[in-house]
């Protein structure tokens, strides 16, 4: 059968007028949503203000997927639905979200996966500077990296969380490949500039090719990117994106010592969403240390619950000297459920100042669960 290219174009011209009717009438229905939350809603009412509901947005994508016949890739289809949700968040209420900046960092990176292109982005200095402005009122949203799959924990981060009153709203996860950007060839480069968190992600590389140079940590990796930009023989391990945004070449591609590096993210708010078909929860808390296993019992409340534990760490609680806040997350259990206030219930037998940090979607890639 012989195709006719401008009989093609004619099919492909009628179709995107119907996909703008309709991308319209979904806008529109969207504004009708938000009319009556408000309509509805009690202004202090954290929960129900929100634009943004992770839960909500979790389902849409998995039935984006579900009802995909093809030939369109998911992640294609995804990314689309990406854009249409921006627009929804963007037209019911105007959006800052706040990242840990400057543009092209991974956070940045990962804000724009989460919010698409329709919101409005804060760049922040340092992580704490994140928190401040969604404690402040600043920006209703604030993304913030939260452990890596090489290098672990971001410590910023759960200090943070030790004081801060924010709460956790969602979770995403990034691929990252990091990249040795310079404006220099790489046997020039005499320092080297990066997040601590992605140093230690290459550390085989600098022993490797760059050893004995010398490496300077700072706030981001797109803060490294515009040091390197600015001095001679510099060089930055950053994202790629950073080589166009700064002028910078370069030198060498995928230098992460495990090619699937991934970096969670959270997404903090004032308020956690409602309860979704998978949630996970991250509590700390405190034990008297001088109560031999306390700790131990205390842990013994989730499997008495049958929750399974993803994520233990601790961080000193600045109390005093050798004193600690731990941090537990688990899965399958919402924050608000009946489950929680019994495990809540429990704990405070052998924990301190037990507290829910957040209470979120699991959006763990398939092949990152376990």
């Amino acid at each position: 059968m012989s195709l006719n290219l401008n009989t093609l174009r004619q099919q492909i011209d009628s179709l995107d007028h119907k996909l703008i009717t309709l991308l319209n009438e979904r806008a529109q229905v969207s504004l009708d949503i938000g009319a009556a939350k408000r309509q509805g809603a009690d202004p202090q009412d954290e929960v129900n203000t929100h634009v943004y509901i992770p839960g909500r947005e979790k389902q849409v994508f998995e039935k984006v997927t579900r009802l995909n016949p093809g030939p369109m890739a998911d992640e294609s289809l995804c990314a689309i639905y990406r854009e249409i949700m921006s627009s929804s968040i963007a037209l019911q209420k105007d959006v800052l979200v706040a990242y840990l900046g400057p543009i092209g960092s991974y956070s940045h990176d990962a804000s724009m996966k989460k919010f698409g292109d329709s919101v409005q982005y804060a760049s922040q200095g340092t992580i704490a500077d994140v928190f401040d402005a969604v404690e402040r009122g600043r920006c209703q949203y604030g993304v913030v990296p939260f452990e890596n799959s090489i290098a672990g924990s971001v410590v910023p981060t759960l200090d943070k969380f030790v004081k801060s009153n924010v709460k956790i709203r969602a979770e995403t996860y990034l691929p990252v490949h990091h990249y040795l950007l310079s404006k220099s060839a790489i046997e020039a480069v005499r320092r080297v500039y990066s997040h601590p968190v992605a140093l230690a992600q290459c550390q085989n590389f600098l022993n490797t090719h760059l050893k004995g140079i010398e490496v300077l940590p700072c706030a981001s990796t797109s803060e490294a990117a515009q040091l390197a930009a600015k001095e001679k023989f510099a060089a930055a391990i950053s994202s790629g994106v950073c080589a166009e945004i700064y002028g910078l070449d370069v030198l060498h591609a995928d230098i992460e010592d495990q090619h699937d590096n991934t970096t969670r993210f959270f997404i903090i708010s004032d308020a956690w969403d409602a309860p979704s078909a998978s949630d996970k929860t991250l509590l700390n808390f405190t034990v008297d240390h001088r109560l031999p296993g306390a700790l131990c019992d205390g842990l013994k409340v989730f499997k008495d619950h049958n929750l399974n534990l993803t994520k233990i760490d601790s961080r000193p609680s600045l109390l005093r000297p050798w004193h600690y806040v731990f941090f537990v997350e688990c899965a399958g259990v919402h924050g608000d459920s009946e489950v929680m206030s019994k495990v809540i219930e429990d704990l405070h037998k052998f924990c301190l100042d037990v507290r829910i940090v957040g209470t979120y979607p699991d959006q763990r890639p398939q092949d990152l669960r376990y």
